[in-house]
């Protein structure tokens, strides 16, 4: 144990005055233990077998063979699925941003006094956070039946309890100088915060935005598997089918969908950071 404690100690410091420092030991010496014994706990309760991944895990590359060459001729039969893809994800996003504004509001520290109102709304954004995508959409498959609607609903809540999260950490650490120049003019703190604070954020909430956008884009892909319309239904029945070379060509369209997409999410970002 002293040969451990050893190599995580850091070298003493010496100091201008001749005095030496001895820095205190890395944490990394009880860390490291706890993070291997809970690793070899986990692979233990779920079964991991490192030789089972190495002889079974050439089986990907087997799927990969037999979706070449893929099948060209289906691409008229994918850019519809596609765009209905991309409808969901655009509306989605666009809706729960919306909504996240007022609710990132009601949530702020430093924009609403009342302890009982961001008691209220931070718990209802907790709640609706703990929910998985997936479990979302099964709830809303039951209320709305399976479609592209029940997509978007669940996209845009979603991106609903995600952006307000993140929105509202940003109202609390920004410059209150001009809202409370606003509001002293005789604004209400609606008014303040609409001129004073949202121009001072406007740029960060667009780039989560565009990023909650790339994400809702691979997640809108998945749903279709469970009835929320898209491409992912495309996607489900070819698989279902074995017809891989049609799965390569929808795989391929996803692909260039989505970095199309996250390069200029990526410029705009750039441009406004």
């Amino acid at each position: 144990m002293d040969k451990v404690k050893k190599f995580f100690l850091p070298k003493p410091i010496v100091l201008s005055n001749g005095k030496v420092v001895q820095p205190a030991m890395s944490p990394m010496v009880y860390v490291i233990p706890i993070l291997l014994v809970l690793f070899f706990y986990s692979t233990s309760l779920t079964g991991f077998r490192v030789d089972t991944l190495i002889t079974r895990g050439s089986r990907f590359f087997d799927i990969l063979v037999r979706m070449f060459p893929p099948n060209f001729g289906y691409f008229n039969k994918v850019w519809t699925p596609m765009i209905v893809t991309l409808v969901m994800s655009i509306v989605g996003t666009l809706a729960g941003a919306s909504l996240s504004i007022p609710a990132a509001y009601l949530s702020s520290e430093n924009m609403v006094k009342s302890p009982v109102i961001k008691f209220i709304v931070r718990s209802i954004m907790s709640i609706l956070r703990t929910i998985p995508l997936l479990v979302l959409v099964i709830l809303f498959l039951n209320m709305f039946g399976a479609g592209a609607f029940t997509g978007m609903v669940s996209l845009g809540v979603f991106t609903f309890t995600i952006m307000t999260k993140m929105f509202y950490e940003l109202i609390e650490t920004c410059d209150m100088g001009p809202f409370e120049a606003i509001e002293s003019s005789g604004a209400s703190r609606v008014q303040a915060f609409w001129t004073g604070i949202m121009p001072q954020l406007w740029g960060q909430y667009i780039s989560i935005l565009l990023y909650n956008f790339e994400m809702n884009i691979r997640n809108a892909a998945i749903l279709g598997y469970v009835g929320a319309g898209g491409i992912g239904i495309l996607l489900n029945d070819r698989l279902g089918w074995r017809a891989y070379p049609e799965v390569a060509v929808i795989l391929l369209v996803l692909l260039l969908s989505v970095y199309a997409i996250e390069s200029l999410s990526r410029y705009i970002r750039k441009r406004l950071l």
